[in-house]
């Protein structure tokens, strides 16, 4: 499976990297401009040592201005290193007089006035005395070389610091420009059944704008396509509750005056039918309201009050009774910001999951554990774990000849999550023994 790539990562990561080339090409493109320049600055300075320096080699070579002074020629100066050295050679090429640096062969370069360069060395030839002196400078190449290299380095270094800096400072710009999609995706991540309302786009960006508003659009078409399923249910349960009754009764009624037989078992089997479709059509009302959204309510109730009525209720119905053991304390009590019809739904349909499902005549236990958890459990037989987690979607039944219409705990979970609480489903409800239990926390 493909990694998702982050934005964020590939952003910062073009960001730093076109940084730090634009800041490597700004340093290259200064140190090849400064090449040059360094070398127009020490050709000049080589041309202005030469020339101001021959009068004092004539001066040196020529006491009278007649001929050379075989007493100075090839005379050392005092021992210093020294960048700059310097031959006087004749006519014929003979070196009549050099620094202490500079080697005693003539340099490999002609005696022509003007600039020569050898692998070593960059040369300046001064011509004089009608061309009979010719006074040659050297620059070492190693030394103009190193004056470059320590100029580069100088604007190298100030950029490394930068780098670690520049990528703080752009995760800040980077991180701080895309709040706003952060705050888009957890205003989007909000919207589910029970909230459509639309997004915001007054203080999202531009380019977030267009796509809220595309958003906002689906939203819309997607409440009015719930609400119109919403209304159909509801309608349409509504309205078979009157004709159902009628037909259930004149069913009950034809099952008493007709004689034992086979008519009148045929007419218990419509009777069956009629209750079965009594309860979905109680089921798909309690949907339809559950889906509407009524978990929260504004002001805060004692939900105990409802847990003893219920169980009072379902303890004097005919499914119920003798089968309901209500494990609460008298003075116990749960304060909650909670629809009590809502509570009243979902605790009805635990209550009749567990006495439909659980063992024939068996008990069904309501109790409270951690004084926030409602636990309706029973002795029925244990559900498979795979089962199970499917036993809160719709029309799910733990196998199927089960009894029931298939809805129960899942309205019971989507109160649950309307309620802020949660819906957890066991079986078996204590190990090594059988049962299911629906620990309900609010």
């Amino acid at each position: 499976m493909r990694t998702p790539i982050s934005m964020t990562r590939r952003l910062m990561r073009w960001l730093i990297g076109v940084a730090v080339l634009f800041w490597l090409s700004a340093a290259g493109l200064a140190a090849f401009v400064m090449y040059h320049e360094y070398q127009e600055v020490f050709d000049s300075a080589l041309q202005e040592t030469t020339q101001r320096l021959m009068p004092l080699v004539v001066d040196d070579l020529y006491q009278t201005g007649a001929s050379p002074n075989p007493r100075r020629m090839h005379e050392a100066a005092l021992a210093h290193k020294e960048h700059l050295i310097y031959q006087a050679r004749d006519a014929t090429g003979q070196v009549l007089l050099h620094s202490h640096d500079a080697p005693q062969q003539p340099f490999d370069v002609p005696l022509v006035p003007g600039f020569h360069q050898t692998a070593t060395h960059r040369i300046y030839t001064e011509a004089a005395l009608t061309g009979t002196l010719f006074l040659q400078v050297a620059d070492p190449l190693d030394h103009r070389w190193e004056a470059m290299r320590e100029s580069a380095f100088s604007l190298l270094v100030p950029v490394l610091p930068l780098v670690p800096l520049s990528l703080v400072v752009i995760w800040l710009v980077v991180r701080q420009s895309l709040k706003p999609i952060a705050s888009f995706r957890q205003e989007i991540a909000t919207r589910d059944g029970a909230n459509l309302t639309p997004i915001g786009i007054e203080t999202l960006p531009t380019e977030l704008g267009t796509i809220a508003s595309s958003v906002n659009h689906l939203l819309a078409r997607l409440r009015d396509a719930i609400n119109a399923e919403r209304e159909f249910t509801a309608n349409a349960a509504h309205e078979l509750r009157t004709p159902i009754a009628g037909a259930l009764a004149q069913v009950q009624r034809l099952v008493l005056e007709l004689p034992t037989g086979k008519t009148r078992t045929r007419a218990q089997d419509v009777e069956t039918s009629l209750m079965r479709l009594t309860r979905l059509t109680e089921k798909l009302l309690q949907l339809a309201r559950a889906e509407a959204g009524i978990g929260l309510a504004v002001d805060a109730t004692d939900l105990a009050v409802p847990i003893r009525l219920i169980a009072a209720e379902f303890e004097r119905s005919t499914e119920g009774a003798g089968r309901i053991v209500l494990d609460m304390e008298p003075s116990y009590t749960l304060i909650r910001r909670v629809d009590v019809d809502a509570f009243a739904i979902v605790l009805r349909n635990l209550i009749e999951n567990a006495l439909i499902h659980g063992a024939s005549h068996g008990t069904v236990t309501i109790s409270v554990k951690n004084h926030d958890t409602i636990s309706v459990a029973n002795d029925g037989p244990t559900v498979p774990s795979e089962q199970l987690e499917r036993l809160t979607a719709r029309f799910q039944r733990a196998s199927e000849n089960a009894k029931g219409t298939g809805l129960g705990l899942s309205i019971a979970a989507t109160l649950a999550r309307q309620m802020g609480g949660v819906l957890d489903l066991r079986s078996p409800r204590i190990e090594g023994l059988d049962g299911f239990e629906a620990l309900l926390t609010v």
